[in-house]
C-alpha cells in the first residue's frame, strides 16, 4: 500500500528572522537546463532532424511510439549532456526536460499506451540499441533491428550543413586534412598499436574547414595516416562544386599527407594545395646558405630571424614531376629550424 503523506514542508530553525524551511511543491527540476540552449540551436538549423532523415524506417507505423526523428534526438541530446551509456536511459526515459528536448509532444509520458510504460515519455535502452546495432539492410523477418541508416547520406549530410552555413559562395575554402589517433582500453574489433602514439588506437581521418567538419572516417591504426583522403577530398569538392562552381579550394595538410596520390589528383581537378614535406639530406643542403643568414641576422638583432627559399624539387622515385617548395630557415634563441612546404 502506498504511504500517505500530507505535510506539505518541513520547518527549521529560523536564521534572524528569516524562515527556513523544506518544501516539496517544485514540480519537476533538472540540472540539465543548459540543454534547451542546444534545443534552440536545432531549432534554427535542423541538424538533427537532417541527420535523422539519413535514416530509413522500417517498423510497422501503427505499432511505433518512438519515431526516428525522437530515438535520435534522444540519443544525441543525452550524449551532448554527459550520458555516454546506453543503460542511462533506462532513468532518463522518464525525465520530461529530455522528453522536451526530443520533441515529444507529452513530455510526461501520462499518455503511453500502455499502463507500464506511463510516465516513461522517451525510449529505453533496449529501443536505442536497436537503432544503433540495424545492419546495412534490413533483413526478411527481422523482429527487432528494422531502423536502417543510409552512411551515404550521412556522409553529405557534413557537406550540406556546411553549405547552408553560407548566405553566399565564398571565394575561397581550405580543407584541412588531419589524424589523430582514438585511444582503445579494450579488445575491439581492428585494434592496433601504433608506434608514434605509444597505445592502441584507431587512426581517424578528419577533414575539417575552419571549425566545420566535414568529413569523419574511423580507420585502423595500422595504416598510413593519408589512407582514403583522396576519395573523400574528391568526393566533397565535387558535393561542394556543385553549388558553388567558381569557388577556389585549398587542400591543407602536414608531412603525412605529402603523397603522390594526392598531389596528382589536386592537380588534375584545379584544386591547390599546401603540405608540409619530411626533411631529408637533399632538401636540407637546399637552404644551408639560407640557415646561415638567418643565424647572422639574430646574431645581430638578437630576435627571431627568419629567411624564405623557393625552388624545384623531386624525389627519385616517389614522385611523378618536379614540384615547387618553399622553405623556412629560422634561428630562434633555442637554435636553428627549418620548416618545408
Amino acid at each position: 500500500m502506498a504511504t500517505q503523506c500530507n505535510q506539505e514542508f518541513l520547518e527549521f530553525h529560523p536564521l534572524e528572522k528569516r524562515e527556513v524551511r523544506g518544501g516539496f511543491d517544485g514540480g519537476a527540476i533538472t540540472s540539465d537546463a543548459g540543454g534547451l540552449l542546444l534545443r534552440e540551436v536545432e531549432k534554427r538549423t535542423g541538424i538533427i532532424r537532417q541527420f535523422a532523415a539519413c535514416f530509413q524506417d522500417h517498423r510497422q507505423a501503427e505499432r511505433i511510439e518512438h519515431g526516428v526523428e525522437e530515438l535520435v534526438a534522444q540519443r544525441v541530446y543525452g550524449l551532448a549532456l554527459g550520458y555516454e551509456d546506453l543503460n542511462d536511459h533506462d532513468e532518463l526515459r522518464r525525465d520530461p526536460l529530455l522528453g522536451v528536448l526530443a520533441g515529444k509532444a507529452d513530455p510526461s509520458g501520462q499518455s503511453r499506451a500502455r499502463r507500464r510504460d506511463q510516465g516513461k515519455a522517451l525510449a529505453g535502452k533496449s529501443t536505442l540499441n536497436r537503432l544503433e546495432l540495424t545492419g546495412k539492410e534490413v533483413k526478411e523477418g527481422e523482429r527487432y533491428k528494422k531502423i536502417r541508416l543510409d552512411f551515404g547520406a550521412v556522409e553529405r549530410l557534413w557537406g550540406e550543413v556546411f553549405l547552408q552555413a553560407h548566405r553566399e559562395p565564398p571565394k575561397q575554402i581550405i580543407l584541412d586534412l588531419d589524424s589523430t589517433d582514438d585511444p582503445l582500453h579494450g579488445n575491439q574489433e581492428g585494434r592496433f598499436f601504433h608506434g608514434d602514439y605509444g597505445h592502441y588506437c584507431y587512426l581517424p581521418l578528419y577533414i575539417f574547414c575552419g571549425e566545420h567538419l566535414l568529413c569523419t572516417r574511423l580507420r585502423p591504426a595500422n595504416i598510413d595516416g593519408a589512407a582514403g583522403s583522396v576519395e573523400e577530398v574528391a568526393r566533397l569538392v565535387e558535393q561542394l562544386r556543385q553549388v558553388w562552381p567558381q569557388v577556389r579550394i585549398i587542400v591543407r595538410g602536414d608531412s603525412g599527407f605529402c603523397r603522390e596520390e594526392l598531389m596528382a589528383w589536386c592537380e588534375a581537378n584545379r584544386v591547390d594545395y599546401v603540405l608540409g614535406l619530411a626533411k631529408n639530406d637533399r632538401l636540407r643542403a637546399e637552404i644551408v646558405a639560407e640557415l646561415a643568414q638567418a643565424a647572422e641576422q639574430y646574431q645581430r638583432s638578437g630576435k627571431a630571424a627568419r629567411v624564405f627559399k623557393e625552388f624545384s624539387y623531386q624525389t627519385h622515385q616517389s614522385w611523378s614531376q618536379a614540384r615547387r617548395v618553399v622553405a623556412k630557415a629560422e634561428h630562434l634563441e633555442k637554435g636553428p629550424t627549418r620548416a618545408l612546404w
